[in-house]
């Protein structure tokens, strides 16, 4: 009787986040994360892992997108290069109260030695998602002199709601963890920092990590199994002007697809990013 009450509390809960689930609000520049678009072979296999992580399943045309706080994620059919492993977005991260409520939905987490409070689920086709709970002693985010950002200030308390995005951890040779953090704060506005150990900049739900954990240059997202990140834009013809006098080139111009605006570049490091506008309205 206990467990059943248990499991009906997380049941509910889980359902007061889908309920409540949307995009954060923008920067100053208008900037705010919004999805990661995923290629992979079984789309329904990928639908209930994301379910069972707390997501909404919803459609935009005829993409299958699970909906989360801060943070949409896009499931296409298809073949990828290989996952995030060897990429140079190595993984995403999530946050929640407590592990031992995903174990209760039903996805089997993987403790990561040394760091209590942190583990890792594993998608059906070997994807790592990393988790976080509100135990872990890694969360907190020290911003840099002179920045006093208080929408930052969220990794500096606990989580109420019962998932959301956390972030999209780079992994760059040493020479250029300088050179990511400062074009991200620059290109996007960011509010730059420390999380933990690691040189982050941040954004309205998400916190971009960048590490220097390989030698080589990784390589890049396209046709990976995350293919690409996106960020979703208040004034998108504005912003993608003001990019362009930046001197970045992208793939072409803004075009609409199920009524969503949209435009693609790729950063200097190989990771590809789709800027929208538009998703925040998906509900």
């Amino acid at each position: 009787m206990r467990l059943n009450v248990c499991l009906l509390s997380t049941v509910i809960a889980l359902g007061a986040t889908e309920a409540s689930a949307q995009l954060a609000a923008p920067n100053k520049a208008g900037v705010a994360m919004g999805h990661l678009h995923y290629q992979v072979r079984d789309v329904e296999a990928n639908k209930r892992f994301w379910s069972a992580l707390g997501g909404k399943a919803i459609k935009l045309g005829d993409t299958d997108v699970m909906r989360f706080p801060d943070v949409l994620v896009f499931l296409t059919r298809g073949e990828s290069t290989g996952g995030t492993e060897g990429s140079v977005v190595n993984h995403v991260a999530f946050r929640v109260p407590l592990l031992a409520t995903v174990e209760a939905a039903g996805l089997k987490v993987q403790p990561t030695a040394g760091f209590p409070g942190v583990a890792s689920v594993m998608t059906p086709e070997g994807e790592r998602i990393e988790l976080f709970e509100n135990a872990a002693q890694n969360l907190g985010f020290v911003q840099d002199a002179g920045y006093t950002d208080a929408v930052a200030e969220r990794h500096n308390r606990p989580l109420t709601a019962p998932v959301a995005f956390h972030h999209i951890h780079i992994y760059v040779p040493e020479a250029n963890v300088g050179a990511v953090k400062a074009w991200y704060t620059r290109i996007f506005d960011g509010t730059p920092g420390k999380r933990s150990q690691y040189d982050a900049v941040d954004f309205p739900g998400v916190n971009l990590n960048i590490s220097n954990r390989t030698q080589t240059p990784a390589a890049a997202t396209k046709g990976r199994m995350l293919d690409h990140i996106g960020f979703e834009i208040t004034g998108l013809e504005a912003f993608y002007r003001r990019l362009t006098t930046m001197g970045i080139m992208f793939d072409g111009p803004i075009k609409k697809i199920d009524g969503i605006a949209t435009a693609s570049f790729t950063d200097p490091w190989g990771t590809s990013i789709e800027l929208t506008e538009g998703l925040r309205a998906l509900r």
